[in-house]
């Protein structure tokens, strides 16, 4: 990874978490799907990177998350979460030929099957830890299973209008 793409991650994690913290606090579609807008930093990392960067760059983001949640750790448990299973779902998710050495796990680069396929369950993974921990002997386990999958639901659709409508797209030759 170069300079620039350095940059423009950070960047990247700075509007998605601005907009999580700023616009999606508080929407909740009937009271049941929310909207983690900001996983998309995470699920975007270049494929390379390596597990412990991964590990350390999702707990940082969801603890800043955290601050203006004043969740606790909910966020920064739940992301810590998805980033230690990305890798072995990319490994379980790999073609045989392989990943090449400069993509990023986008739309635009891996197509909206393969991204759907190697997100929803991710965010999936996400929204149980988040919820379970959320509502922990207090929520029923249908409550939390209805929770995690329209918001995970939630969350990928909204991901990929985001990257449709802010992601430069790849040129032909």
């Amino acid at each position: 990874m170069n300079f620039r793409n350095l940059i423009s991650f950070i960047f990247l994690f700075l509007i998605l978490g601005l907009v999580q913290i700023l616009f999606l606090k508080n929407l909740a579609l009937f009271g049941v799907a929310f909207c983690f807008i900001y996983l998309i930093g995470i699920l975007i990392l270049p494929l390379q990177i390596q597990t412990v960067p991964l590990l350390l760059i999702s707990f940082f983001v969801g603890l800043m998350v955290d601050v203006f949640y004043d969740t606790m750790g909910l966020h920064a448990a739940a992301v810590t979460f998805l980033a230690f299973l990305r890798p072995h779902w990319l490994k379980f998710l790999k073609p045989n030929g392989g990943y090449d050495d400069t993509s990023n796990p986008t739309i635009q680069e891996m197509g909206t099957g393969w991204f759907l396929s190697y997100s929803l369950p991710l965010v999936f993974g996400f929204c149980l830890v988040f919820f379970f921990a959320d509502q922990w002997g207090t929520g029923g386990f249908l409550s939390v299973i209805n929770k995690s999958l329209f918001s995970s639901i939630f969350t990928v659709v909204l991901a990929i209008i985001v990257q449709l409508l802010f992601f430069k797209r790849r040129r032909g030759i």
